[in-house]
C-alpha cells in the first residue's frame, strides 16, 4: 500500500487501487450521487493516506470558495486546544467571565430576542460549555451543563473570549477588531496550504441586541480541495507532515461525545462532541464505525474523518435534503449522508 503523505501546493492524485480502495465500489457511490442530485449542485473529494482519491463536482467548480457555517465550529474547536496549548487559555475548565466578563452585560431587552439576556448563573459557564453547546448563554433557566442547546451567540462569545486571550477584540470597536480569523490563517491555515478567505460580521437583530457583546462571528470560505486538507489534519490527530498543530490530546476529547450530554441528555442526543459531532456511541450514523466524526455545516458542508481507515469526505456542498444540522433524529439528510459514506467505505480494502 502506498505510504502516507501529506500535500504541497497540490494534492498528490492516485487511483484508488493504490490506496487500497475498489474503483468498481467506490464508483457507486458518485452514481447513487448523481442519481439524487442530477438537478443539484455538489462536490465531494475523497482523501485516503494523503491522496486525492475522487474528486467529484457537479454543477459548481471545486475552485469556488463557499462559506461553511457552522463547520466552523469544529474549527473554534480547535483553535481553543491551540490556545491552551500555547498558554494563552489556561483550560478548557476556566470560566468564560475571566476572559471576557463583558458577556455579562446583556439586560433583560438587550439580548438576541424576548426572554433572552445574561444572568446570574451565566458567571457559571465555562469555556468547555461554550464549545460543546451547553453553555445555557442567555436562557433563564438553563445552568451551565445541564442542557445541550445549540446557539451561535455561545460560539461568538467563545471566540472572543479566545480573541481577548490574544488581544484581537476591543468590545468598543468590534467592526476594527481583528477578531480571531488572523489566528486561524497562522495557526492552521498557513501550516496546510489551505487558502481560506475569511469574513466577520454579525446578525441582525432589532435596534437594542447587543451585537458587540454576543454578535460578530467570523466565517471561513474555503474550496472544496482547501477543505480537505483540515479533514487531513484531523485525521493525523492534528499533525501535518511531522508538526503538531493543534494538540493531539485535545482532538481526542473533542471528537468524544461531550461529559455533560452523556450526563444530562436523552440517548439519541449523544452525538455531539466540542464542536464536533461525533459517531462515539453509534448515534449519528447507526450502521457505519463508531470512531468516525465530522464538522457540519448547514447549507450542506461537511468535513467526515474516520481515523483507522486514513479516510477523509469532505463535501463543500452536498445539499442533502432535509434538516441543515444532524441534531434532529432520523432526518433525510442523515440517513442519505450515512448511504453516501457507507458505499465509500466499502470500498476500502482491509
Amino acid at each position: 500500500m502506498t505510504a502516507k503523505t501529506f500535500p504541497k501546493a497540490d494534492w498528490q492524485v492516485a487511483p484508488p487501487s493504490d490506496v487500497g480502495m475498489d474503483s468498481e465500489k467506490l464508483d457507486l457511490a458518485k452514481v447513487w450521487l448523481d442519481s439524487k442530485f442530477a438537478d443539484d449542485r455538489y462536490r465531494i473529494a475523497v482523501v485516503r493516506h494523503g491522496y486525492l482519491v475522487a474528486e467529484w463536482t457537479h454543477n459548481i467548480p471545486s475552485a469556488e470558495k463557499l462559506h461553511i457555517a457552522s463547520a466552523n465550529k469544529s474549527i473554534l474547536s480547535s483553535m481553543l486546544g491551540i490556545a491552551v496549548e500555547e498558554g494563552k487559555i489556561g483550560s478548557a475548565d476556566d470560566l468564560a467571565v475571566d476572559y471576557y466578563p463583558e458577556l455579562m452585560d446583556v439586560p433583560e431587552g438587550e439580548g438576541p430576542k424576548e426572554g433572552r439576556w445574561a444572568f446570574e448563573a451565566n458567571r457559571g459557564m465555562t469555556l468547555r460549555h461554550l464549545i460543546c453547546n451547553v453553555s445555557g448563554y442567555m436562557k433563564p433557566g438553563e445552568a451551565p451543563g445541564q442542557v445541550f442547546n445549540y446557539q451561535t451567540n455561545g460560539m461568538c462569545v467563545l471566540s472572543h473570549c479566545i480573541e481577548k486571550a490574544y488581544g484581537l477584540y476591543d468590545v468598543n470597536r468590534p467592526e476594527e477588531s481583528p477578531k480571531i480569523s488572523p489566528l486561524y490563517k497562522e495557526k492552521i491555515a498557513d501550516v496546510i496550504g489551505a487558502d481560506w478567505e475569511y469574513e466577520s460580521r454579525s446578525q441582525q437583530m432589532h435596534d437594542k441586541a447587543r451585537l458587540h457583546i454576543f454578535g460578530w462571528g467570523s466565517a471561513i470560505l474555503t474550496s472544496l480541495r482547501a477543505l480537505a486538507r483540515l479533514g487531513w489534519l484531523w485525521c493525523n490527530w492534528g499533525t501535518w507532515d511531522g508538526k503538531s498543530v493543534i494538540p493531539e490530546s485535545w482532538l481526542r476529547e473533542a471528537t468524544g461525545v461531550a461529559p455533560d450530554i452523556l450526563a444530562n441528555s436523552p440517548e439519541n442526543m449523544w452525538r455531539y462532541g466540542h464542536g464536533f459531532w461525533t459517531n462515539q456511541k453509534g448515534k449519528l450514523w447507526h450502521d457505519l464505525p463508531r470512531e468516525g466524526y465530522a464538522a457540519w455545516g448547514a447549507g450542506g458542508h461537511y468535513v467526515v474523518v474516520f481515523p483507522s481507515y486514513a479516510l477523509v469526505v469532505a463535501m463543500n456542498p452536498t445539499p442533502y435534503p432535509g434538516s441543515s444540522q444532524p441534531y434532529e433524529t432520523h432526518t433525510v439528510t442523515w440517513l442519505q449522508q450515512q448511504e453516501v459514506l457507507r458505499l465509500i467505505l466499502e470500498a476500502c480494502e482491509t
